[in-house]
């Protein structure tokens, strides 16, 4: 009988090609994975993410009210004032790595009708989400929309030919929402999620977990999936990073997802897809304690770790860098034969 050959898979040829560079195999540790990864969803064993697209969305929370964070809820719209003037952290690691930012108001509870950039999207789903330890944060329109806000975020990239995408997000109030979605979504304590985000005092802090165990009991006999989670404790920022997720997966697109609250939006994501995590590049482990059980529980890798909680998409726009640096590695690194030089004996 003739023997059946059995084809190689995209991922063993890339990693076959890294094993004959000019270097130990396996010696480039993670930037290895990271590089197969880009190969398999690309479909080449030439991957690029030269150009890169950073999307920030931005919403205000009702929750907020309840004392939860350590600034005002009329920062968020002050920061996103503050983006379009190239003021914050992410537009100085943005201009730095020369990645493209978009910020996008995505419910934010201010005027900003007068702000105008050319990277500048004012299409907010609604002045803000509502109290959810009152009502559900937002209605399934709301939800829909929000979503939808998000796909064509990442189509419009697609169509304008970036690579490698991230998220990031702005909304004083959002690591409260992040901590609800991810106590319902695991079974956490609401101890455990709850962290001082902004840097809310101890007594800021038994609000936030007040408000949490709230909502669990509010909303825990009426939610059973993680998107009807989403709409009840969630913001539109961060609907419209799980919206972002679910488009960059339909088109291949790798997306680097920022800390803690970007990370609750995959968790979204994932628990209503699963095959999205195909996608989903970790930037860093945030300081707030939480994130690292839910990147536990995505059996998810972050790329660094600098104990930072910013938000923004700052820890995206540094894992770019790995990425690209992966990418670049695998396509223009001589081989043994390549370069003259005797491989291992």
């Amino acid at each position: 009988m003739p023997k059946i050959v059995l084809q190689k898979t995209l991922a063993e040829l890339a990693q076959e090609k890294f094993d004959r560079k000019t270097k130990p195999q396996g010696s480039l540790g993670d930037l290895e994975k990271i590089a197969v990864r880009l190969a398999t969803l690309q479909n080449t064993l030439s991957p690029s993410v030269s150009r890169k697209r950073i999307l920030v969305f931005a919403g205000s929370h009702g929750v907020a009210k309840r004392g939860v964070s350590a600034y005002p809820e009329e920062v968020t719209a002050q920061m996103v004032l503050n983006f379009l003037r190239g003021g914050a952290a992410i537009n100085v690691l943005a201009r730095h790595g020369g990645i493209d930012l978009r910020i996008i108001n995505a419910g934010v509870n201010g005027d900003l009708s007068n702000a105008q950039a050319l990277n500048f999207r004012n299409e907010p789903v609604r002045k803000g989400t509502r109290d959810f330890t009152t009502e559900p944060a937002m209605t399934k329109e709301e939800l829909d929309a929000a979503l939808a806000l998000g796909k064509s975020e990442v189509e419009r990239a697609k169509q304008e030919g970036y690579e490698l995408l991230g998220i990031g997000e702005m909304g004083i109030g959002n690591t409260t929402s992040a901590a609800a979605l991810c106590a319902a979504l695991l079974a956490l304590p609401p101890q455990k999620v709850c962290g001082r985000g902004t840097g809310v005092d101890d007594e800021g802090l038994r609000r936030k977990i007040a408000a949490v165990c709230t909502a669990l009991d509010r909303h825990g006999s009426t939610c059973k999936t993680a998107l009807e989670w989403l709409a009840a404790v969630g913001g539109y920022e961060i609907a419209a990073m799980t919206g972002a997720i679910f488009a960059a997966s339909q088109y291949r697109l790798p997306m680097v997802i920022d800390g803690f609250i970007a990370t609750a939006a995959a968790l979204v994501a994932v628990k209503a897809n699963p095959d999205v995590s195909d996608v989903c590049f970790f930037g860093h482990l945030s300081a707030e304690g939480a994130h690292q059980d839910v990147l536990q529980h995505l059996k998810a890798e972050p790329i660094l770790a600098l104990n930072m909680r910013l938000g923004e998409g700052t820890g995206a726009a540094l894992a770019m860098h790995i990425l690209d640096g992966a990418a670049k590695l695998l396509c223009e690194m001589a081989t043994f034969e390549s370069a003259g030089v005797s491989e291992k004996l």
